[in-house]
């Protein structure tokens, strides 16, 4: 599960997203109670974080599955229309309209967190890959900011002609940022790709996220035909070439290892952007996505230890422990806006195998 820092920041985003979405199509009508309304539809999704897995990697893979599927949100929102409208119809506008501020509500959350590198079973019960178009952090104030306050505005003061021209902008300038971050991102992979081409490195795949708080800075991982990946620094405003490190990935440890269940979902869940560490005779499973960077990865997962023998043997998942980030997050926020040091990517790299 996501950390319960960065899972409530996130929910401040869907909730002033939500108001500000079921205000502007509903508060003429509503007022307040119209913002009320989309802050709590648009906390329904997340409600699946109560529940209980068993292990990590079955919590993390089943967050946002089926509670973000565009189909069971949709059959909700229609379930949700008919229940009101039989309850308590309201004069001046019909269905439609209702189903509309209701819908999108609820489908703007999974469609934002699509945008994050996490995964979002959009499809659900159908298994593609989740959904991971990774152009905006999961806490970004610059979103946020301007959908907060203009739900907070309708909140107090209802549905003003002023509060109401301040959700219509805070919605344009969020979905104007949501397509500056895919601009940003596409600019960095080619200046990152192109920087790999010409080290000579044959790239397989490549996936960036934005690292934490803005789409200034980010970080790319290239994975090569040789069990190695590429992991890049590289910033908006950058005037030198990103700093890169090379790192293995480790992947011929599993031609030795039996089938191991929660491995198989944890590949399919992340794209297999996958890293294998034998740490003290346990198999460490790292998800290269999320994180400040090499040894600052948010999830690692032991699945396996070796017997006696030599061999594996699978166990319970559990997560396995990183470095405290603190340091390495101001380190890498400073690195926003000077390009110099560098970030100590080979001093951080040291700790991936350590105990």
């Amino acid at each position: 599960m996501a950390h319960p820092q960065k899972l409530f920041m996130d929910s401040i985003t869907h909730i002033a997203m939500g108001a500000c979405i079921t205000g502007t199509i509903l508060g003429r009508a509503h007022g307040r109670k119209a913002y009320v309304a989309g802050a709590v539809l648009a906390t329904l999704p997340d409600l699946d974080v109560f529940i209980r897995h068993g292990n990590p990697v079955a919590a993390m893979i089943s967050h946002r599955s089926f509670s973000h599927s565009v189909f069971v949100l949709t059959a909700l929102a229609v379930v949700l229309v008919w229940a009101v409208r039989r309850w308590r119809p309201a004069q001046g506008y019909g269905a439609g309209r209702l189903l509309l501020a209701v819908w999108l509500a609820l489908i703007t959350h999974p469609l934002l967190d699509a945008f994050t590198s996490y995964g979002t079973q959009l499809f659900w019960p159908f298994r593609p890959v989740p959904t991971s178009w990774s152009s905006i952090f999961i806490v970004d104030p610059f979103y946020t900011l301007p959908l907060l306050l203009a739900g907070v505005a309708g909140l107090i003061a209802g549905a003003t002609p002023r509060t109401l021209r301040a959700a219509h902008w805070a919605l344009g300038i969020s979905a104007a940022y949501l397509v500056l971050s895919v601009g940003v991102k596409t600019t960095i992979d080619a200046r990152v790709h192109a920087q790999l081409v010409n080290k000579g490195v044959a790239v397989q795949a490549m996936f960036s996220t934005p690292e934490p708080f803005s789409i200034l800075l980010w970080r790319v991982v290239a994975r090569t035909n040789d069990a190695h990946y590429y992991e890049a620094i590289a910033g908006l405003f950058d005037h030198q070439p990103a700093e890169i490190i090379e790192q293995p990935l480790h992947t011929s440890m599993l031609l030795a290892m039996p089938k191991l269940p929660w491995l198989t979902s944890l590949q399919w869940f992340t794209g297999n952007w996958l890293r294998y560490d034998e740490i003290g005779g346990q198999l460490i499973a790292t998800d290269l996505r999320m994180g400040l960077g090499v040894g600052y990865y948010s999830f690692r997962f032991r699945l396996a230890e070796r017997k006696p023998d030599g061999t594996w043997r699978a166990v319970t998942p559990t997560r396995w422990h990183s470095p405290p980030t603190l340091g390495a997050l101001l380190i890498t926020l400073h690195r926003i806006w000077r390009e110099t040091p560098p970030l100590p990517l080979s001093v951080w790299a040291r700790t991936m195998e350590a105990h």
